[in-house]
């Protein structure tokens, strides 16, 4: 029985802790505050497919209470993983493998990535400063992932599952793994989709294309993802962006499989929705602008390609919110 340990039982890692338990893993939780304590007191409790489900998982802020695991999935904001590296440790057998669950430019992101570029095998300072994840965790470690469902927290351990089953794995170096067959088994036996990707990478791309775009106008405006596609002058920005982005990924041999129209296309057709980082802003949490937008642009200084676009709405949102003390500006 593998061995699985969510760290970051949030929305998202609270939903694939409850798949992964109904697969027969061994899972575990790390949690905080009210969720913790509602967890351990009335268990993990689940909204999915019209049901109401509960699973009464162990659940810690103590990772030293887990010991070693199979996998540890991490599924926290990019810009809280460089201050768990410690804690993790104890969780770290010699085979371990960690999944980073969070969007934007993973931090093992150029680990056997041969792209041809100084980049290559060297952490991104804009989600790693200090080389702290690299060498604590060991880029070997890392099982690619990127995440399309989405879920909310409804209240301290109930999350509600909305839409979406699909978890696209994949190693850095593109081979298939055992890990990787063991793991998209488990997550696939337990209701989820979890292709193994051989270019894990042009997925994080198509995702970081909307992420860096859509995220800080909506940010800024307060729009939703239809307001932004009906208005000519913001879709116009958002075009601009992921034209730049574009470039930035194709330099490093990501392949874009769908057009910028679609992609705009297919985002302005979610009525009401805001994205993650305006949702962050009204509910007072720290923003993720590093992994989604100053990785981008550290990308584009070291492969000397112009981005004014993303580097103008990025100064914009960085100054915002640090005023509002989301973010820290450098």
């Amino acid at each position: 029985m593998s061995k699985i340990c969510i760290y970051g039982a949030g929305a998202i890692g609270g939903f694939m802790a409850a798949r992964l338990h109904e697969a027969g893993a061994e899972v575990s939780l790390i949690a905080r505050g009210p969720h913790l304590e509602a967890i351990r007191k009335a268990g993990l409790r689940l909204i999915y497919d019209g049901r109401e489900l509960v699973y009464p998982l162990p659940a810690t802020d103590n990772p030293a209470e887990i010991g070693p695991q199979d996998y540890i999935i991490i599924a926290l904001k990019a810009h809280a993983l460089t201050h768990i590296v410690p804690s993790l440790q104890c969780l770290m057998g010699e085979n371990t493998s960690v999944v980073s669950a969070v969007n934007g430019v993973p931090w093992w992101y150029f680990y056997r990535a041969n792209t041809g570029t100084v980049l290559d095998d060297q952490p991104l300072s804009a989600v790693d400063p200090g080389s702290a994840i690299w060498n604590g965790l060991g880029p070997e470690r890392a099982i690619g992932c990127v995440v399309y469902p989405a879920c909310e927290i409804v209240e301290p351990g109930r999350i509600h599952h909305l839409s979406g089953d699909r978890f696209s794995l994949g190693e850095p170096s593109g081979e298939a793994s055992e890990r990787i067959k063991t793991l998209s088994a488990l997550m696939i036996k337990g209701g989820l989709k979890a292709p193994q990707k051989r270019r894990i990478r042009d997925e994080i791309w198509i995702k970081l294309w909307g992420n860096c775009s859509f995220n800080p106008v909506s940010a800024l405006t307060g729009a939703s993802l239809d307001q932004i596609g009906a208005d000519p002058g913001c879709r116009a920005l958002v075009r601009q962006i992921m034209e730049e982005c574009q470039s930035v990924g194709e330099a490093l041999g990501a392949r874009f499989a769908v057009s910028i129209e679609d992609r705009i296309e297919g985002a302005a057709k979610i009525i009401g929705h805001k994205p993650s980082t305006r949702q962050d802003i009204e509910a007072g949490r720290p923003l993720e602008i590093d992994p989604l937008m100053t990785s981008v642009l550290e990308l584009a200084d070291s492969l000397s390609i112009p981005t004014p676009a993303l580097r103008e709405v990025t100064s914009l949102l960085k100054l915002q919110a640090s005023t509002l003390g989301l973010y820290k500006l450098n």
